[in-house]
């Protein structure tokens, strides 16, 4: 999406004498009578304008000091933290952890106190990806991307990131930074794995436009990540710098269409990956703080004119060559607007503040990152209301409707991927279940009428895995003669060594909704829909058995 860039737009900003966000000062989130400031001026104007046209004109009047703020995100440890966190450097928004978590009601209530803490609404974000990531500790649970990627629906997409997003926007977070846009080609991959979607460029791109349209039909903004692309790397960038050697072509080819798709869906941010891609930058530098990456192939090439959001600052992979004040600069330089959870906060601000008054970064650079922000803030309602209900909060949480939802996704992501000895479904016959979450399993088979036992007096075993590799040949090689069929709970890939097993299926999951999903499926109470999103088993991409 692009935004209102021209000469008459930041005319009309100014005429209409943007004074705006002194009306929020008492931290209702009101930008005004109308939203977005300047109310002294007439309706004709007003109804002429774009609705951020106030935005340049109170940009204009911030100080230096603002404006800096605006840019970080930081974590905060207890409520008192955060509300001097934001008196003291003006912070942009803050990021929430599990330990940032009370109630669904206490929630609400403490996002509400920051608000009010705060002149300018804030970005109150997550990592809520669901899956395996997931950090809010009453939230519906949903299975991640890659069992989203099984149902080959986009609907499927959009239905999950909008129960998720009106979950979190019913405690005040306004911001989601989901979802991953990586496409998952290398099976090693420590770090995305079944986060993504899969490996099908095209599949991918048309998922992640699903859950970004999802998250903002809740009202919360979405956030693509991991620019330029995560996703063929093997080594974690959490712990070190992952160099990946897609030359521009394979990048075009394999990496862009995601992160091209959100942009065509409006996304709200974009997220920067802590990555060396040599054939696109030479500098040896990170992705977050190259200039090639992020403003000659993000905003030029891609024409994405939103806010640009690094990856957390405390990550190994952004600091194995610079200070975290240096970082935090070079990140601004490169075309980044927001600087997540930096190591150090008074040493990143203060580091920023002197590059502005240094002009290593021009106020104009900075008036345009401000900018972006408060557009973001803007579309998503904060300066109506950025206040959540807190009588209202746990209503909204779970409840049977959004449980249906986890049920429906996670369902039809359960993929047979190979029924050699034809024991599928399992109804008629007696089942071992051994492995990972073997007890929930059996009991969610026995829902289905399915007759459990111990291995020895089993008709056939299910051998259920989560993340084994190569060490499923030696499990199912252990279970004897009788036949086995492999359930992976986790990534599709420990399927590459079931090969002996006479059946094998993908369930992308061990959550409770995809567990119930796959007994659903084993006895045969429903049939299997699921595709494969990346190749597992021998098989393709778009492979999937059903029940004859």
């Amino acid at each position: 999406m692009r935004f209102p860039r021209s000469s008459l737009a930041l005319a009309t900003a100014l005429a209409l004498g943007a004074s705006t966000l002194a009306a929020c000062s008492d931290g209702d989130g009101d930008g005004g009578t109308d939203g977005r400031g300047g109310s002294g001026a007439s309706a004709s104007a007003r109804a002429s304008a774009p609705p951020d046209a106030w935005i340049p004109g109170h940009v204009a009047k911030m100080s230096v000091q603002e404006k800096v703020g605006q840019l970080f995100v930081p974590t905060f440890y207890s409520r008192a933290d955060a509300l001097r966190t934001i008196r003291r450097y003006h912070v942009g928004g803050l990021i929430y952890f599990p330990e940032n978590f009370g109630s669904p009601e206490e929630t609400a209530a403490q996002s509400n106190a920051l608000q009010k803490a705060s002149k300018i609404p804030l970005v109150l974000g997550v990592d809520e990806e669901q899956g395996i990531v997931t950090r809010t500790p009453f939230i519906t649970r949903f299975p991640g991307n890659m069992a989203l990627g099984a149902t080959a629906d986009p609907a499927q997409a959009r239905a999950a990131a909008r129960v998720t997003g009106a979950e979190l926007r019913a405690v005040g977070i306004n911001l989601d930074y989901a979802p991953v846009a990586d496409v998952n080609v290398n099976p090693r991959n420590p770090v995305i794995g079944v986060r993504s979607f899969g490996s099908d460029p095209a599949r991918v791109s048309r998922m992640v436009a699903g859950a970004v349209r999802g998250y903002q039909d809740a009202g919360v903004a979405a956030v693509a990540k991991h620019f330029p692309g995560h996703g063929d790397t093997a080594t974690d960038s959490h712990t070190g710098l992952p160099v990946i050697s897609h030359d521009p072509d394979e990048w075009r080819k394999t990496d862009a269409p995601p992160f091209e798709a959100a942009i065509g869906a409006g996304v709200d941010a974009i997220m920067t990956a802590h990555i060396v891609v040599p054939e696109l930058d030479d500098s040896g530098d990170p992705a977050t703080l190259s200039r090639n990456v992020l403003t000659g192939l993000l905003r030029e090439r891609l024409g994405y004119d939103g806010v640009i959001t690094t990856d957390s600052l405390r990550m190994e992979g952004v600091r194995t060559k610079y200070g975290d004040g240096a970082v935090a600069v070079r990140a601004i330089q490169a075309g980044a607007d927001q600087l997540l959870m930096p190591p150090d906060l008074p040493e990143a601000y203060e580091a920023v503040v002197r590059a502005v008054e240094s002009g290593k970064i021009t106020e104009r650079r900075l008036d345009a990152s401000v900018t972006r922000i408060l557009r973001l803030k803007q579309r998503r309602g904060l300066f109506r209301e950025a206040r959540a209900d807190p009588a209202k909060a746990a209503s909204v949480i779970g409840g049977a409707r959004h449980e249906a939802t986890a049920r429906q996704v996670a369902e039809k992501a359960i993929t047979v991927v190979a029924d050699r000895g034809e024991v599928l479904p399992l109804k008629g016959k007696t089942v071992a279940v051994t492995g990972p979450k073997a007890e929930t399993l059996a009991g969610a088979l026995r829902d289905q009428g399915v007759r459990t036992a111990s291995p020895g007096s089993a008709d056939v075993t299910v051998l259920t895995t989560d993340d084994a590799g190569s060490a499923t040949a030696a499990r199912v090689r252990a279970l004897g003669g009788k036949p086995v069929v492999v359930a992976a709970l986790g990534s599709p890939y420990d399927l590459n060594s079931a090969g002996g097993a006479a059946a094998a299926v993908a369930a992308y999951s061990s959550g409770t909704a995809s567990l119930r999903g796959l007994a659903r499926v084993l006895a045969g109470t429903v049939k299997p829909t699921g595709k494969l999103p990346v190749p597992a088993g021998g098989q393709p991409v778009g492979h999937g058995l059903d029940y004859r």
